[in-house]
């Protein structure tokens, strides 16, 4: 009995990039296909953006600056931990922070 020969090339296992390209496909294809249709920005919206986007870089270096100082600084491994920890604490919240800001940006209001 003759063996069936099988292309495993297109049974192949993906990887984890492909997975994520098909997603985000797909969700692209999502946004199109939606009654509102994919969003435009205003010039307004794109200048509060880059603002958002801005203030947002300045905070960071500011924080760095301020953290490498504090760390240089600070010889004991206690001390040291909180000042990582406040530090770890504080990117957050500034990411979290331009994220909200670029989110209502985007939805029409300019904050």
């Amino acid at each position: 009995m003759p063996k069936e020969k099988v292309d495993v090339s297109n049974n192949a296992p993906k990887s984890a990039v492909e997975l994520a390209m098909e997603r985000l496909r797909a969700k692209d294809a999502n946004i199109k296909d939606s009654p509102e249709g994919p969003t435009t920005l205003t010039d307004d919206q794109k200048e509060a953006i880059a603002a958002a986007r801005r203030d947002y870089v300045a905070k960071v270096a500011e924080a760095e600056i301020l953290f490498g100082t504090s760390l240089a600084a600070t010889f004991d491994p206690e001390a040291r931990r909180e000042l990582e920890a406040n530090h770890r604490r504080d990117l957050r919240q500034f990411t979290s922070t331009r994220d909200k800001k670029l989110d209502a940006i985007r939805k029409g209001g300019a904050s």
